[in-house]
């Protein structure tokens, strides 16, 4: 069963996992996973009303807003949660794992699929926002606050503010990214800025003493 599944998944995920009554009374994002599975189950029997006060409720509890219409894989964990947003046509594979503040979200009014597709064994950090109907691929990361507005292939990692790919073709077995070992793209490109200015500044002299 997937809440089995779900319930597994906690402690092979989280070390401060210490016992099955602290991970079943405690956990938000375990309840708000399961409350989410009863209340996708009630949405495909298109029963009205009832699935989103579910979601409503499961929000209120937890600080997760996952929308009844979101379909969710199996050994999904959501660590600590809060924040956390999961919209309507969202679609996330196996073996998900999800930071506080991260976002599943649209771009705008339009119809339709607009949100998210995720494969399986991926980890967004805190506060990633993957946007629009576009598709993360298997194995990815996506570090802390990056912004996901493009498509990510397989094996990847992606982070910054618009996210770029950082690693790619690369099978991370890790379960949680390792941000202190994610490169600065932002710092990367002002350094390299940087030399290639101090090398026009060395030939513009150079050009200066032979007039």
């Amino acid at each position: 069963m997937s809440i089995i599944d779900d319930i597994k998944v906690v402690f092979d995920r989280d070390p401060a996992a210490k016992s099955l009554f602290e991970v079943i009374f405690m956990y938000p994002g375990l309840h708000a996973i399961i409350n989410h599975r009863i209340a996708h189950f009630l949405w495909k029997l298109k029963i009205p009303i009832l699935p989103r006060m579910i979601s409503a409720f499961s929000r209120f509890q937890t600080g997760i807003d996952i929308h009844p219409g979101a379909q969710i894989g199996k050994r999904f964990f959501i660590d600590h949660g809060m924040g956390v947003v999961i919209g309507e046509t969202t679609i996330i594979g196996d073996n998900v794992l999800l930071y506080q503040g991260v976002t599943l979200g649209g771009t705008g009014k339009e119809k339709g699929k607009r949100h998210p597709t995720l494969g399986n064994d991926i980890v967004c950090g805190s506060g990633a926002k993957v946007l629009g109907n576009i598709t993360i691929g298997n194995n990815v990361k996506i570090g802390a606050g990056s912004v996901v507005i493009t498509n990510v292939p397989d094996n990847s990692t992606a982070v910054g503010v618009p996210a770029r790919i950082v690693r790619k073709g690369e099978k991370h077995p890790e379960d949680s990214l390792q941000h202190g070992q994610l490169p600065d793209i932002e710092a990367i490109g002002v350094l390299k800025l940087c030399k290639k200015v101090g090398e026009l500044e060395k030939l513009l002299k150079k050009a200066k003493r032979k007039k």
